[in-house]
């Protein structure tokens, strides 16, 4: 018998997420049955959709969603031999039983020096969304200007990343003045932080004078209506998130600058990685492929403990995070 620790919702979250709205949680697994694996969790992953998925699809007494990069220590499913690794969906979980169905084997030629942890990061997820917002919704061009804001976080860094490898200039908001230095080294053309400059609007304006043909939305609120005014006619928005308006009691309501996205001609479109789930093994190679040529670099905010799950997914939608902020058992 395996003794499994969780984390639940025991409450959903008005406003910001506070300590008491979480729980941890013992139980003893089972053995396996034929046809399962049970699984030790290696990294988990915190990332902000857990904020707004959590109301969506949660209920109180559920267990945290989120994705980890496990081991399989016990295994009665041919698919999965113990001592390999995986990428699981069962949450906020020490240990867990599958049938394999909420299980992805880590490409079988992950290289040796390649941390396992980007499998929940740059060469996982947070890289597929990246990579499929700039190729497929803005279909970014060679020659045009890109802003992506929160830029220095796990989707906003390989952003900037995948632009400059198609030739495009780079802008990019983040909110302390060592995000921007990293955003700078990563080779963003152009980085400000957003709480320091005295005018957003003239910000954005010296960043790119010319405007911007793409928009990678991360944000929403404030910095959305201010991009909107810089977009060049015919410009394209990939809506990502919202993060500035997740712990908002009320939704927001209008007025929306609907005149200028009809002057500009300015298309806008939501997404998620979810959509494009077929061609996700061909975009991980991709995205390998870019990591071991040295055009994408990927930089961790680790937290050790799984105690400390709670204060690391709190941590990150604060912004304490350059990067993807991981948790290591």
């Amino acid at each position: 018998m395996v003794q499994s620790k969780s984390w639940v919702m025991v409450k959903h979250f008005d406003g910001f997420p506070k300590d008491s709205d979480f729980q941890l949680k013992v139980e003893e697994l089972p053995e396996p049955k034929n046809g399962e694996v049970l699984i030790e969790a290696v990294f988990l992953s915190v990332d902000p959709y857990m904020r707004p998925f959590s109301k969506l699809y949660m209920k109180e007494g559920d267990v945290m969603i989120g994705t980890q990069v496990a081991k399989v220590i016990q295994s009665k499913n041919s698919a999965f031999p113990v001592g390999s690794h995986v990428v699981s969906s069962c949450g906020w979980k020490t240990h867990a039983i599958s049938d394999g169905k909420d299980l992805t084997l880590l490409m079988a030629d992950w290289p040796k020096n390649v941390p396992m942890s980007l499998a929940v990061g740059a060469i996982g997820m947070p890289g597929l969304t990246a990579l499929y917002g700039v190729e497929a919704v803005l279909k970014a061009q060679k020659g045009e200007t890109l802003l992506v804001n929160a830029a220095a976080g796990a989707v906003g860094t390989v952003v900037g990343q995948i632009a400059k490898i198609h030739g495009c200039k780079v802008v990019g908001s983040a909110g302390s003045d060592a995000k921007v230095a990293y955003l700078k080294e990563l080779g963003f053309d152009e980085a400000f932080n957003y709480k320091t400059v005295p005018s957003l609007e003239e910000a954005l304006k010296k960043a790119a004078p010319e405007g911007y043909d793409c928009f990678f939305e991360n944000v929403g609120g404030q910095f959305s209506t201010f991009a909107l005014q810089q977009m060049k006619e015919f410009g394209r928005i990939a809506v990502c998130g919202g993060i500035s308006t997740y712990h908002d009691t009320a939704y927001q309501t209008g007025p929306y600058p609907l005149t200028t996205i009809n002057w500009k001609q300015v298309k806008i479109e939501g997404f998620m990685q979810s959509r494009w789930q077929s061609d996700h093994p061909q975009g991980l190679k991709k995205l390998m492929g870019w990591y071991k040529e040295g055009k994408l670099k990927s930089r961790e905010h680790v937290t050790k403990g799984f105690e400390n799950m709670p204060a690391a997914f709190m941590g990150m939608l604060q912004g304490e995070n350059i990067g993807k902020a991981i948790v290591t058992v």
